[in-house]
């Protein structure tokens, strides 16, 4: 398992933008993930007093990124652009309002040095609250 600490040296995002507290397990394929950030007041990503769904794929991004650290050796991820998602559903509208962790995990469906194809689904509650696809270049 890694901590915030582990997670903040090997993705991008740094500071209270290091939305990741723990990496429970991961594998060549697929990594799981814990958030706690999402219920915190001062969490970067609120807007009106709330933390709509949609920012919930800015946790999903920096699991893509942590999962392609720890499958590279643990060198640190490149910060990279979004080059489209597919196929995102939402199953709730905030998730300031979910009790309790969200978990987030990502499988790999490409990787390669310039970018990545992941599957992501975030869950709390006992239920999926985002889904979809992501492709991420890295220049």
């Amino acid at each position: 398992m890694l901590n915030r600490e582990a997670i903040a040296a090997l993705v991008p995002h740094q500071g209270a933008m290091c939305l990741l507290d723990r990496a429970l397990s991961w594998d060549a394929e697929r990594i799981l993930c814990e958030a706690d950030s999402h219920a915190l007041g001062s969490n970067p990503l609120r807007r009106g007093g709330m933390l709509p769904a949609v920012c919930g794929l800015e946790f999903a991004l920096q699991a893509m990124a942590l999962h392609g650290a720890l499958s590279a050796g643990g060198v640190p991820q490149r910060a990279g652009f979004v080059s489209s998602l597919r196929d995102v559903r939402m199953g709730t509208a905030r998730l300031d309002t979910i009790a309790g962790p969200l978990r987030i995990e990502a499988v790999a469906l490409v990787a390669e040095a310039g970018g990545f194809i992941y599957r992501f689904e975030i869950a709390g509650e006992g239920r999926s609250l985002l889904s979809g696809q992501a492709a991420v270049i890295i220049p």
